[in-house]
């Protein structure tokens, strides 16, 4: 203790005389009558400011659209979860989106009685013991619940936010942390902090025991998912005393079952207070008004002492643990490690360094040894980073005929490289490079900037604020000697093993379902609060549409069309080479863009090639989906010239490599067979069968003797013939357009004319004449049920009113089908339903529906869904929210860089010459709910639908399938096509 404390003395000593003489020194502004500070240097110019309550707030300016994102920041998580009560910040984090008394409720006075009594009973419930008894307090619960929804307005919260324009409307807990999340216009500053502020006065804890079914149902989907599994067993091993493995975020089972309304309450007392708060904003704002507002908006809140986690220490790991996971998806093995945490900034500096040489995607140690040469199916490297540990995580999934112990071995032999110091000192200049690179990419996102700071906040209060500027700095002076010693005194054989093994799970236990009365949501309520916001004067922001002619310039490289838009920003650039054919023109071709990055050339072995472009911070990539195959060459305009020679040279010279294609053969059949094991993938596959049929976009496939039968020369004929395929060039960087023509002339291999295209098997989708239900197998807790319904062709004229149809049924939190199935019936945890638009002008609609719930619920679930898409209710107000909701999107959304050649190439594959945005923002106010209720009888209600259901044959009898139509059980082979 007394060593590691000098240490970190010496440390910070050392690093602030460092300071002293570096670019990077905190400074101290004043602005607006507010003081802050902020780093010289600072790419993102945050402002770091402390009100005098102590709340921290942190800002950073990017007028790039006129949307801004905002974090508001708790330092609390499962960490700080009372060990009788785990899940309990998550618990809250879900009923902060309920209201206060100024919101969310129709009459408080009425409603708090009735409020005060349901916390009286759910203290009665947790001291209850014996079923019969339980379940008598649980209708109590339940009928008092009925009384108090009567007064309650669900989702006001959404309604606000969604009426001002917000995206983006969540929030998170993790360990450390309880973050909420909107996305909002810039005009919509004062709106936005006026309900935040309200938010976190006096939260009412209202629709309790619907919410609480939600946060089941949640837990009830992460006992579906053998990721999150195989999570908590590596962080319970890792951290036998600390609660980073002792307290999972959504809680124990027995926790769940047992909430205690008083103990959230203390809680939220305790915790969100506003020294252990912060606001994070990024966007198009003035930040002195901001500030101003933000001091006005909480300066009711007041100080408290912080009762900080006092973590333990955790004895060393002496010798590998290893573990298992049992459940139904794709075997897997992780290794990992316990590491020094965020606070300690020279060993993080040391870590992202060593990760990167490790892992980086192009030329890490498992990148050219494991990945490139397809040892295993696939491989790679996570770090989770918090304030006392962090976590370095090695990963990998076996291939065909290979064991985990195999894959643990191969990923334990580059850690002996690594510690051996068996790597080139060049990798850590490259990886500085491409850490630039990066940065300068993160720049764009306002969600990257106020991530970044939110993240500062949480680990170190953005103390070290300083220290995360000059990261990238920091890891330029790192040496491969440094990089040899922190692997040798932290990689040791002091890890644990973890086993992800195909199997029963035979301890999971369900939370069961309660019995829940639906409730009022009151959707044509508005409180006075809401109609205050609503009064708050908000400038409109004028929506900007895109004028194709003038805002693409256009030229020739050969035969080829070149989009050009101009980067003025910053010194990246993005060149593609986009073919108006895949998969449906060739089932190969998708498999020959793989191949690719398995190849050398006459000059160049494929390390050799993935160490250049890693080495000059550039990229490429050839992706080929159903209908398009595009290249991707990108990075620093500086070396535009030899990342495009070397990425033509491998195009047009690579060479046949057979040991490369029987080993991408094997990985593909193993990466088939782990498909058919992942719920999500065999749901896919579900309801592509649902829309099209037996044959169509899914399982067109290449099936297992035509794999067989591919030869190396005929995929390396395929990739050097590519150049001579119709394809449009796109160019997005710094050089004009002459000079950035003349370039790709210059080392484009193009010939004269273009080779025709092949012709593309076309799909139809199907028309459900009847009732369907189409059902796959799968050993889960939870059901999901997909809705899928073919309608009418494509129309552009129906543009407006679909979008104005899909936020107000089931596009979001506020929605009807949202409000109805989660927030009154408790049904599900996810739900959704909307009219999906095709992106060719030769197809037809699709309603999409969806509901997730337990096996035991999936009748009612059912049944919820069924009644809204044959009877929509009418809600005026909400039709209005979501109106303004869609206006204040258009008004705000700004399509820039190359997203407006690739938003001109989609309006074209639509039949669309102008941005067809304008038209919809000038139809919204014309559009009434008679015109919506009439859509929705055209094309949903009444009509039949093919149900799409993944379940457990255990859990899920036929007989209740036969309800809904007739039944047809899909085998694997048939969704896949292999």
């Amino acid at each position: 203790m007394l060593k590691r404390a000098i240490f970190l003395l010496l440390l910070s000593c050392t690093l602030h005389a460092a300071h002293a003489q570096d670019k990077y020194e905190w400074k101290e502004g004043s602005s607006g009558g507010y003081t802050y500070r902020y780093v010289t240097d600072d790419p993102m110019q945050a402002r770091f400011y402390t009100l005098k309550n102590g709340l921290t707030v942190i800002l950073s300016v990017n007028k790039k659209e006129p949307r801004i994102q905002t974090l508001i920041g708790v330092r609390a998580g499962s960490d700080n979860d009372p060990a009788d009560h785990t899940g309990l910040a998550h618990y809250l984090e879900h009923l902060l989106f309920k209201g206060t008394d100024k919101f969310g409720s129709l009459e408080w006075a009425k409603e708090k009685p009735y409020l005060d009594e349901i916390e009286g009973l759910y203290d009665k419930y947790n001291h209850t013991s014996g079923a019969p008894a339980r379940k008598a307090v649980y209708h109590q619960i339940d009928s008092v619940s009925g009384l108090a929804a009567k007064y309650a307005i669900a989702n006001e919260y959404d309604k606000m936010m969604s009426g001002m324009g917000a995206q983006g409307t969540n929030a998170h807990t993790w360990v450390e942390e309880t973050i909420y999340e909107e996305d909002i216009p810039s005009n919509a500053i004062d709106k936005y902090l006026a309900v935040q502020g309200e938010r976190f006065r006096e939260p009412v804890f209202r629709l309790f025991h619907t919410e609480l079914e939600a946060v089941y149902e949640e837990k009830n989907r992460g006992l579906d998912n053998d990721g999150r599994k195989m999570y908590e067993k590596m962080l319970a091993t890792l951290f036998p005393t600390h609660n980073y493995g002792q307290q999972s975020t959504i809680g124990t089972v027995e926790h769940l079952k047992n909430p205690n309304l008083k103990a959230i309450r203390d809680f939220y007392n305790a915790y969100y207070v506003p020294n252990n708060m912060a606001i994070v904003m990024a966007g198009d704002f003035d930040p002195d008004y901001v500030v101003k507002r933000i001091d006005e908006g909480f300066a009711y809140m007041q100080q408290k002492p912080i009762h900080e986690y006092k973590a333990p220490i955790e004895a060393p790991i002496a010798a590998p643990i290893e573990k298992e996971v049992f459940g139904p998806d794709a075997e897997s093995v992780n290794i990992a490690f316990r590491m020094p945490g965020a606070l300690d900034v020279h060993s993080t500096v040391l870590l992202n360094v060593m990760a990167q040489i490790l892992n980086n995607g192009k030329a890490g140690l498992l990148d050219l040894n494991i990945n490139k040469q397809q040892k295993v199916l696939n491989a790679g490297v996570d770090q989770l980073q918090w304030k006392d540990y962090t976590v370095l995580v090695m990963s990998g999934k076996a291939k065909q005929g290979q064991t985990l112990e195999e894959v643990k071995d191969l990923l334990l032999g580059q850690l002996d490289i690594l510690r051996k110091g068996e790597f080139d000192e060049s990798l850590v200049k490259a990886i500085v490079n491409n850490a630039k690179l990066s940065e300068l990419q993160g720049l764009e996102s306002n969600n990257n900037r106020a991530t970044a700071m939110m993240d500062g906040f949480i680990k170190h209060r953005g103390q070290n604020w300083i220290s995360d500027v000059e990261m990238v700095d920091a890891m330029s002076k790192v040496t491969k000697q440094q990089i040899v010693d922190y692997a040798n005194q932290y990689l040791k054989n002091n890890y644990v093993l973890l086993y992800k093994r195909k199997g029963e799970d035979k301890n999971i236990e369900k939370v069961e379902k309660p019995s829940i009365t639906p409730v009022e949501v009151n959707r044509e309520a508005q409180s006075p609060f809401l109609q205050q916001v609503a009064a708050i004067p908000a400038t409109p922001v004028q929506p900007q549409w895109l004028d194709y002619d003038k805002d693409i310039q256009k030229s020739k490289v050969g035969p080829a069309e070149m989009l050009y838009v101009q980067n003025k920003n910053n010194s990246l650039f993005r060149l593609y080479y986009r073919f108006d054919m895949g998969s449906w023109n060739n089932k190969k071709l998708p498999l020959a863009a793989q191949y690719l990055q398995y190849l050398g050339t006459d000059k160049y072995t494929t390390e050799q090639i993935s160490k250049e472009f890693y080495n000059i911070a550039c990229n490429f990539n050839v992706a080929s989906t159903t209908d398009v195959t595009t290249i991707t060459i990108s990075g620093l305009q500086e070396n535009f010239d030899k990342a495009v020679t070397l990425f033509e040279h491998l195009l047009t010279h690579c060479e046949p490599n057979e040991e490369a294609l029987a080993a991408l053969k094997g990985r593909l059949q193993k990466a088939r067979a782990d498909n058919k094991l992942n719920k999500v993938a065999i749901m896919r596959g579900l309801v592509q069968y649902g829309i099209y049929g037996p044959h169509n976009p899914y399982n067109n496939q290449l099936s297992q003797t035509e794999v067989t039968a591919i030869t190396s020369k005929e995929l390396v004929d395929m990739l050097h013939a590519l150049p001579t395929y119709q394809h449009t060039v796109i160019y997005y960087g710094p050089q004009q357009l002459t000079a950035a023509a003349a370039s790709v002339k210059k080392l484009h291999t193009i010939p004269a004319a273009f080779a025709a295209t092949p012709a593309p098997v076309k799909f139809e989708k199907s028309s459900q004449a009847n009732n369907q239900v189409l059902f796959a197998d799968y050993d889960m807790v939870q059901a999901e049920v997909n809705w899928v319904r073919n309608t009418t062709p494509y129309s552009v004229d129906n543009t407006a009113l679909v979008t104005l149809f899909n936020s107000y049924f089931g596009g979001g939190m506020g929605s009807i089908v949202f409000q109805t199935i989660r927030e009154s019936k408790a049904l599900a945890y996810s739900t959704y339903a909307f009219y999906a638009s095709p992106e060719k002008k030769d197809d037809r609609y699709s309603v999409v529906a969806y509901v997730g719930s337990q096996a035991d619920k999936m009748n009612e679930a059912i049944t919820g869904m069924n009644e809204l898409l044959n009877d929509i209710p009418r809600s005026d107000k909400l039709l209005e929210t979501a109106r303004q909701s869609v206006k204040q999107d258009l008004q705000t959304e700004r399509i820039t860089q190359d997203g407006i050649i690739f938003s001109y190439l989609a309006a074209q594959k639509l039949g669309l010459h102008t941005d067809y945005r304008k038209e919809v923002y000038n139809s919204l106010d014309k559009l009434t709910f008679d015109n919506v209720k009439q859509f929705h009888d055209q094309n949903l209600a009444g009509k039949p639908y093919t149900y799409c259901v993944l379940g457990s044959e255990k859990k899920i009898s036929e007989d209740d399938l036969k309800k809904y139509g007739e039944v047809k059980k899909v085998s694997l082979d048939e969704l896949f096509g292999y």
